[in-house]
């Protein structure tokens, strides 16, 4: 028998949370079939009502899709937000008739200072991975990407080649996204941004912070920087339809 954790949590979210690790871990990847509901009943120790009330939870956002007399199945994440989608920087380029290219500054494994304890709501100091990638189009650096990874959601997010894939690529297809959270500012470039984006020293920058939940967990914190001068962020959508 499956051991839940041992939380203050109600049942029915701990079987989420269960879930929502094998689908992150990629042990369930998009289109699995999971164990049928009796199954899950057997191996996790829990009513059959706990059960279903987390299915149910987890297909009314859209992450898993049950079909009649046949399963529940893990659906194919497609996020959005009600302001801005979460776009893939090389999708993007490419589709303007441009080329992309990424260079990985590094990959690592950090213990959180404060700040980054408190965004990813962890009660203490935590080990999480920590990225660097600067993205190109054509011969111009565009954005520099960073990312803190919640290992216990994404567990293989420092052996992947970012050379070869994007980190949001890797991240879509590892972990579903509940909910999201962004942040825009205009900040001047420091040494460090001025040096990886090829600008001076003062020279405006967007910065997009962005919060991602997978359940109740968040899954990853990351901070994209634009250079200004040579991009802009923007949506369309119909204000009737968010009504």
């Amino acid at each position: 028998m499956i051991t839940l954790p041992n939380t203050a949590s109600p049942l029915y979210e701990k079987v989420k949370d269960y879930i929502l690790h094998n689908i992150g871990s990629g042990a369930w990847p998009s289109n699995q079939r999971l164990p049928s509901e009796n199954d899950l009943v057997a191996s996790l120790g829990v009513s059959r009502m706990t059960v279903h009330r987390a299915l149910r939870e987890l297909s009314s956002v859209g992450l898993l899709t049950r079909v009649q007399g046949v399963g529940t199945f893990v659906s194919t994440p497609k996020p959005r937000s009600g302001l801005l989608e979460i776009n893939n920087i090389a999708a993007e380029i490419t589709e303007r008739g441009q080329r992309h290219a990424s260079k990985v500054v590094l990959v690592e494994t950090i213990t959180t200072p404060s700040y980054l304890t408190k965004a990813f709501e962890f009660e203490g100091r935590r080990k999480v991975f920590h990225s660097v990638v600067v993205h190109f189009e054509n011969e111009d650096p565009v954005q520099h990407e960073e990312r803190f990874v919640n290992p216990e959601l994404v567990p293989a997010y420092d052996k992947q080649d970012y050379s070869k894939k994007t980190t949001f690529d890797y991240l879509m297809q590892s972990t579903p996204v509940t909910e999201l959270e962004h942040l825009i500012s205009a900040i001047p470039a420091d040494a460090n941004l001025a040096e990886h984006l090829k600008m001076a020293i003062g020279e405006p920058c967007l910065l997009l912070q962005r919060r991602t939940w997978s359940g109740t967990a968040v899954a990853t914190v990351s901070r994209l920087v634009y250079v200004g001068s040579r991009y802009s962020l923007g949506t369309r959508y119909n204000p009737a339809a968010a009504t």
